[in-house]
């Protein structure tokens, strides 16, 4: 596959990419239940440059995927900033964030959530044509995108005939189909076995150097958080480096 398959989106300027891709600024969300407030997030920081991979750890409940909706414009935060490639997304409707969400933030989960009825390509080829791809282009996409992670065999293979690691790679791939800036990962191994794991993971490292995206991944395996370039840990609401 060649490099322009996997180029990011956006104008691609030399100057953009010295820019911040995401930055959260004084991040506050506060959940009301009961008639009680629980804080989460209280004053979070994060900036992200194109070519950075950044771990994202901590307990269940910290709030690591608070976090990860409020930066993927799933979820507004009470109070703070949000901007994604400089934009202020505070000021955004919520049809212009959608848009934004759809050309410039992809997501990976813990489950694959591939649709069952479609075979992998299709699963890769849908996200490209709901942004206005046209069939053949996105085709043409989603064939290189699944040959770079070894999945070219199994295009045709909807995901009840594909391994858990192979599901984890359409999904993946599906999340680079519209030329993401952001790349965003909520345990996205967190549902393999430890060697299944590693393979995904040093696949998506391998496609996050080559193409200089900026990458958040929330994970509880310490030894995958090790290898990216710097661990960040939710603590009392707050992020906080880790060695």
């Amino acid at each position: 596959m060649n490099d322009l398959a996997l180029a990011p989106g956006g104008s691609g300027a030399k100057a953009d990419r010295l820019e911040p891709a995401l930055e959260l600024s004084r991040i506050e969300r506060i959940y009301h239940q009961a008639g009680e407030s629980l804080p989460v997030l209280r004053g979070a920081d994060l900036v992200l440059l194109p070519g950075q991979l950044v771990a994202l750890v901590g307990p269940s409940g910290a709030g690591k995927s608070t976090l990860l909706h409020i930066a993927g414009l799933l979820e507004k935060p009470d109070a703070g900033i949000v901007r994604v490639g400089g934009r202020d997304c505070g000021r955004m409707g919520d049809d212009e964030r959608t848009r934004l969400r759809r050309s410039t933030i992809g997501f990976i989960y813990q489950f694959h959530h591939l649709l069952p009825e479609f075979s992998a390509l299709e699963n890769v080829v849908l996200p490209q044509m709901i942004a206005g791809v046209g069939r053949k282009a996105a085709g043409e996409r989603a064939r290189a995108l699944l040959d770079r992670v070894g999945l070219a065999q199994r295009a045709t293979h909807r995901p009840a005939r594909l391994s858990g690691g192979e599901q984890q790679r359409v999904a993946m791939v599906r999340a680079l189909a519209n030329n993401p800036r952001v790349l965003l990962g909520d345990e996205p191994t967190g549902n393999l076995d430890l060697h299944t794991a590693d393979e995904v993971m040093s696949l998506l490292i391998g496609i996050v150097r080559q193409v200089g995206l900026a990458a958040l991944i929330a994970t509880h395996n310490l030894d995958l958080a090790r290898r990216m370039d710097r661990i960040l840990a939710v603590e009392d609401g707050r992020l906080v480096q880790r060695s």
